[in-house]
Formats: C-alpha cells, sequence, structure tokens
C-alpha cells in the first residue's frame, strides 16, 4: 500500500510512483541521490544546532563533503553507473538550497542538460525559492518539498529564532509571518505549475502539535500533495534540548489529524544530505571516499560551451586582474575560417558582494569554457571553476591565448613567463586583492 490516498491521487501518478519519498511502494525500488552543494542557511531554528547535526528537513545538515556544481555532476555520473536505480535527483542542504541560489541552480541546469529524464527535486524551506520558482519550472523540477512548522506567526515565532531576509535579522512574529508569507506563496506557485509538492513539519510537543493539522489544511487548499509530520529530535545547546520527542501516541494524533487533509508520509528516513541509494537503504558512507575524491577533482575546460571570455583595458592584451575587471570582452571562433571574433561586451557584478561575486560572475559568463586574466586571487578561482568556468593566468595578446584554447591546446609558456600568481593572501572579497 502506498502513502497515497486514493482521494488524494494527483493527475502525474508516474511521477508520484516513481518518487520514494511520495510512494512508500517506490521506496522499495526507485533510487535516489542528494547532491550536497548548498552548505549556508537562512534561517536558525530552535531545534537546530548545525555543530550537532541539523535535523531539520531529514537532517540535511549530514554530509561527508560539499560538492560544488561541477564536482556534484561528476560524482552524479558515477553513482548513476554504479547504483542504476537512481530516478531521483535532489539537493536537501546541508543548508538550505535558496541560501545558496547560484550552486544549487546551476547543479540543477548541468543536471538536467547531463539527464535530460531524470526526477529532480528540492528540499527547502521557502524563505527565498521565490525569485527562482519560474526556472525551476523551466527546469522541469517535477518534486519541491517545502518545510513548515507554522501558519500562525504566534507559534512561528517559538521555532524560529530569526530569519535572515536581507541585510537585518528578522525575529520573533516579525520574522515568523515573512517566513509564513514566503512559504505559503511557494506552495501555491508550484502547485498550481503542476510541481508536486510535499509539506515536512517539525512536531515538537508543546509548541505547535496540536497546530500541525491547520499547516495541513491550508497547504491543502494551496494545492500541497503530501505531508510529511516529522517527530522533534532534540539537540544539544538548543532552546528546544530539553523537550521531549514526541512519542507514538502523538505521533499517530496529528497524523490522523492531519491526514483528513493531506496524505501523510510514514516512511521518512531522515536522510542526510548527501544520501544515496534506496530510502531504507542509505549507501552515503559506503561512497564516503568517493564523494571525497571529486573534491580534488581538476578544473578540465569544457569545450562544449562556445566562448571565451578576456579581462582587458583596450581589447588588445590580457592585462587586468579579476578583482579590477568592470567588464570582459566574449569572443567566438569560426572553424571554417579559423578566425576569432567579438561576440559580446558584457558588464561583470559589482564589487563588494563578496563570494556572491565570483558565482555572479561564472553564471553570467556559463556559456564561455574560459576566462583570461593577469591574475586572480586562489578564492574566486576556486569558486568560479566549481562552476565549469575555467579561470587562465596570462599576460599578453588575447589572440594567442584565444589561439592555444579554441585548438584545445596549453598556454604557451611565454604568455605565463612575466606572471606572478596572487598569493594565499589574497582576500577574494570582491573588492580586488588586498
Amino acid at each position: 500500500m502506498t502513502a497515497i490516498n486514493t482521494a488524494c491521487v494527483h493527475p502525474d501518478q508516474f511521477a508520484l510512483d516513481r518518487h520514494p519519498c511520495y510512494s512508500l511502494g517506490g521506496s522499495h525500488r526507485f533510487a535516489r541521490i542528494h547532491l550536497p552543494v548548498a552548505p549556508r542557511c537562512n534561517i536558525q531554528c530552535n531545534y537546530c544546532n548545525r555543530k550537532f547535526d541539523c535535523v531539520n528537513e531529514s537532517r540535511p545538515g549530514v554530509t561527508s563533503e560539499v560538492l560544488t556544481p561541477v564536482q556534484a555532476l561528476a560524482y552524479l555520473e558515477e553513482m548513476v553507473e554504479r547504483i542504476p536505480s537512481i530516478e531521483v535527483v535532489g539537493i536537501a542542504g546541508p543548508g538550505d538550497p535558496f541560501a545558496n541560489p547560484y550552486e544549487t541552480m546551476e547543479t540543477l541546469r548541468l543536471v538536467r542538460r547531463r539527464f535530460p529524464k531524470m526526477m529532480l527535486c528540492l528540499a527547502s524551506n521557502g524563505l527565498h525559492i521565490g525569485p527562482y520558482i519560474e526556472e525551476i519550472i523551466a527546469l522541469e523540477v517535477t518534486h519541491v518539498t517545502i518545510t513548515i512548522n507554522a501558519v500562525d506567526p504566534m507559534i512561528g515565532a517559538l521555532v524560529y529564532k530569526w530569519v535572515r531576509d536581507g541585510e537585518r535579522p528578522l525575529k520573533g512574529e516579525e520574522g515568523a509571518a515573512r517566513m509564513i508569507e514566503r512559504q505559503l506563496d511557494a506552495v501555491g506557485r508550484l502547485a498550481q505549475a503542476g510541481v508536486l509538492v510535499k509539506v515536512n513539519s517539525i512536531v515538537i510537543p508543546g509548541v505547535n502539535d496540536t497546530h500541525i493539522p491547520e499547516i495541513s489544511r491550508v497547504t491543502k487548499n494551496l494545492g500541497a500533495t503530501i505531508m510529511n509530520c516529522i517527530p522533534l529530535c532534540p539537540v544539544e545547546e538548543t532552546a528546544f534540548e530539553n523537550l521531549h520527542e514526541p512519542d507514538a501516541l502523538m505521533m499517530a494524533r496529528v497524523r490522523l489529524q492531519s491526514g483528513q487533509n493531506l496524505s501523510q508520509m510514514t516512511h521518512c528516513a531522515r536522510c542526510r544530505a548527501d544520501a544515496v541509494g534506496l530510502l531504507g537503504r542509505d549507501q552515503s558512507l559506503e561512497f564516503t571516499e568517493t564523494m571525497q575524491a571529486y573534491t580534488q577533482m581538476p578544473t578540465m575546460l569544457d569545450t562544449t560551451r562556445p566562448y571565451i571570455a578576456a579581462a582587458t583595458q583596450e581589447g588588445m592584451l590580457v592585462n587586468l586582474h579579476l578583482g579590477e575587471a568592470e567588464k570582459v570582452i566574449v569572443y567566438g571562433h569560426d572553424p571554417v575560417s579559423d578566425e576569432y571574433e567579438i561576440v559580446d561586451v558584457r558588464q561583470l557584478p559589482p564589487r563588494g558582494l563578496g563570494d556572491d561575486r565570483w558565482k555572479k560572475m561564472a553564471t553570467d559568463l556559463s556559456d564561455c569554457r574560459a576566462i583570461l586574466v593577469s591574475a586572480c586571487g586562489p578564492r574566486p578561482k576556486k569558486i568560479i571553476e566549481g562552476f565549469g568556468l575555467a579561470v587562465i593566468e596570462m599576460e599578453g595578446l588575447i589572440e594567442e591565448g584565444l589561439e592555444a584554447l579554441f585548438h584545445d591546446e596549453d598556454i604557451p609558456t611565454s604568455l605565463k613567463r612575466r606572471f606572478v600568481a596572487c598569493g594565499a593572501s589574497c582576500a577574494g572579497n570582491g573588492q580586488g586583492c588586498s
């Protein structure tokens, strides 16, 4: 018997049956893999301490490694070979996917291009998913989980210590109200577009246990498909560390009452952020060394990308540090005439964004296989190359760099001769070298 009640069957029964979290029967046949590319979080729950492995949304704080988008794709390719039953690729942390939107969206793009028939899913607290919903739909993400612990700001204020939306953390009912508004908007928009929405709720005795059925009623009306009531697991050094885990009677009551509105998932395995394999047989620890090997993967030039960008002052020489450059010239190659032509001049993200400057830069240049610069700090280089954009440090004629890279050759030694690399002291903070 599946976890889906016949009265609540979604029209896309195929997607329901093949996702192990949405179908009890499917959990025994179809494997899933979580790609841990999202380490940051944008809220602080009173039951979560990242030092002790976050219990929020199926324990997304637990992972052996954090991968870049390019590393994640390479790791996925190997795991699909080793576990052919993988049907679903998900991103569920170890923080929140949309506290890490550049990594999350680039990973989804890479996976969709490489595996056009793979089911994609996301698990988020919903705070910052809104601006990305249109692309999520365009990428054919079929399943999204939103963790909603309250639809009443008074109760939400007891659950969330703070909510970061902009520069200032919001606390109390103000923060909870903002959170709930964004979550419910996301559920409605996703469901209206045909995405299967699962609502996760942490059952916290004495805080929201009697409120969970109201969450199910509100989200059902917005189009949610299924609900997963997860018992609180008290964690040290949190506001709820002295609360008890809800007993079987409380969980049965909560699920029975909530089940009047939404089908209940009862086979949750509290998956790790790097989970892989069948739901009841997580193989993440078995493949820890495999994942670790991909964190050391050297950057390879992606020759499927048609262009190369160059940081230049006058358009002839590569002579700008990446941190100094405000724009780049983008070049294409005509293989018939073997000539190079300018296809675009692109403005780069402004300084002062920290690491997000490099992530946005890599995203804005996602059709380029490389960017030619006179120098680049180690941190910006690592971030940018994690998105598949090779950073080539050289000095000299742009055309000589293009000649080498468009013909799959190494940059000539003469172009590297005068170069002195940025040291480890380069801040890489979006302000130029310190």
